[in-house]
């Protein structure tokens, strides 16, 4: 049924929750997939946070911390995926907010599924912190799996 999946992640007890689901489900499948995590970019109020503090390098450190974070996040997957015996390609998506960078590597894939976690997040707190399964949901152009 399903070719691609492309299952994103952020290292979050949830977001594994989703891996694991995704991984089963291609494996079912025999379908290939793809890990993505996201990298949000460096935002206003944190590059003025690092002047303040008067770092070295603020931009450098930040794109280290975020590789960093990242590689743990994709190496995390890749055991979980060698351990259901599914090959996977991790991929690291740079300075994007994550439903932009899912939707994207989803297209430039092929991918013909995404699967991903929603905090499920109602009233205020959607409002200010925004939801990005909905993003994908709305806007992906293949279906969209979401774990809760």
């Amino acid at each position: 049924m399903y070719k691609h999946v492309l299952i994103a992640t952020d290292g979050s007890d949830l977001a594994n929750k989703a891996l694991e689901h995704g991984l089963a489900l291609a494996k079912c499948n025999n379908a290939n997939v793809s890990v993505v995590t996201v990298t949000e970019p460096w935002s206003a109020f944190e590059m003025a946070q690092q002047a303040r503090e008067h770092r070295l390098d603020p931009v450098g450190q930040f794109e280290a911390t975020a590789a960093e974070s990242a590689k743990r996040i994709l190496d995390n997957a890749l055991k979980q995926a060698a351990a259901c015996g599914v090959s996977v390609e991790g991929i690291h998506v740079k300075d994007q907010y994550p439903a932009e960078g899912i939707i994207a590597t989803a297209r430039d894939k092929g991918c013909d599924l995404v699967v991903l976690a929603s905090h499920g997040r109602r009233g205020l707190p959607r409002l200010l912190l925004g939801s990005q399964a909905y993003e994908v949901l709305t806007r992906c152009t293949v279906p969209a799996l979401i774990v809760r």
